[in-house]
């Protein structure tokens, strides 16, 4: 089982008060101001883009993508998350490390599907997708994700099952290789996939200062470019914008959006945009937030 390494530091670590940190971002003034409803006969969501930074910054732009994840046909209702998350600690033996563990969090268990994950393997181990539970021992960027799946789950009284997947920077054509691979398994089953990242990361705290007056301006400018791209379903005009910024999950980025084409999507619609300077009101190091949907 993969223990919670981030409880107490992205959010709460007790239970009752994590619910209630949730309950929070999705109330907050930039969140979506409402819990989410069951049933609500929404499109079904094929794939998200969702962010993962702390939950005081973030987490009300997450709220916007669960909200809308859940507000769906009962039918429709996703039983298992593909989850692609970006490598921030450099520990990895393969360029897609996917998880057999089930993942706990305050809130519970997060079992993992590891029928479906071990086909996914069989599939794509010539492209780099092997079992690697190394690079999710310290990984935050699916964890995160976790308790608003379940807080979620539990609204709408359903379950889910999870299939982990960290991925290293790599470049264009071993993410469409991947997904070429992977998508046939996925077809027919109630799937959706979540692509783990934050956007541009902006200021001398990440080393990239592209420009210094009007930064908020700019930063959103600049953001608004490469989620131009993904709302096109354009994955290749995406790489080549995130190749001049530093939106950490580029690379499940570019794996969702064409699993999501794959598996039927025709469209993608931003739900929340903003960047951490609107919480804090400091723009010297900000960074964006996005969540997007695919349909």
């Amino acid at each position: 089982m993969r223990k919670a390494i981030v409880a107490g530091q992205f959010y709460y670590a007790e239970k009752t008060a994590l619910n209630k940190q949730i309950e929070s971002c999705f109330l907050h003034k930039l969140g979506p101001g409402t819990l989410p409803r069951a049933f609500l006969q929404q499109k079904k969501k094929i794939g998200m883009i969702v962010p993962h930074a702390g939950y005081q910054f973030s987490g009300p732009c997450a709220c916007h993508a669960y909200k809308a994840l859940v507000e769906v046909n009962k039918k429709d209702l996703p039983e298992t998350f593909l989850l692609l998350g970006p490598n921030h600690t450099g520990y990895a033996r393969t360029a897609f490390s996917l998880s057999l563990e089930n993942f706990e969090t305050p809130l519970g268990l997060a079992e993992n599907n590891s029928e479906l994950a071990k086909g996914l393997i069989e599939a794509a181990s010539s492209f780099g997708l092997q079992q690697d539970e190394i690079a999710h021992r310290f990984e935050h960027s699916l964890e995160v994700q976790l308790p608003f799946l379940q807080f979620c789950y539990n609204l709408v009284k359903a379950n889910f099952n999870i299939v982990p997947i960290v991925v290293s920077s790599v470049d264009y054509d071993s993410c469409i290789k991947l997904a070429k691979a992977i998508a046939p398994l996925l077809k027919e089953k109630k799937v959706c996939v979540i692509a783990s990242s934050d956007f541009t990361h902006y200021g001398p705290a990440y080393g990239f200062l592209p420009f210094t007056k009007n930064i908020k301006q700019n930063l959103y400018a600049l953001d608004k470019q490469a989620i131009s791209c993904i709302l096109k379903l354009n994955s290749q005009e995406f790489y080549k914008k995130a190749m001049n910024t530093t939106i950490c999950g580029y690379a499940p980025i570019i794996i969702g959006i064409e699993i999501a084409k794959k598996l039927g999507a025709q469209k993608a619609s931003l739900l929340k945009y903003y960047t951490s300077g609107d919480i804090t009101n400091d723009y010297s190091n900000a960074v964006g937030y996005a969540s997007i949907a695919f349909e």
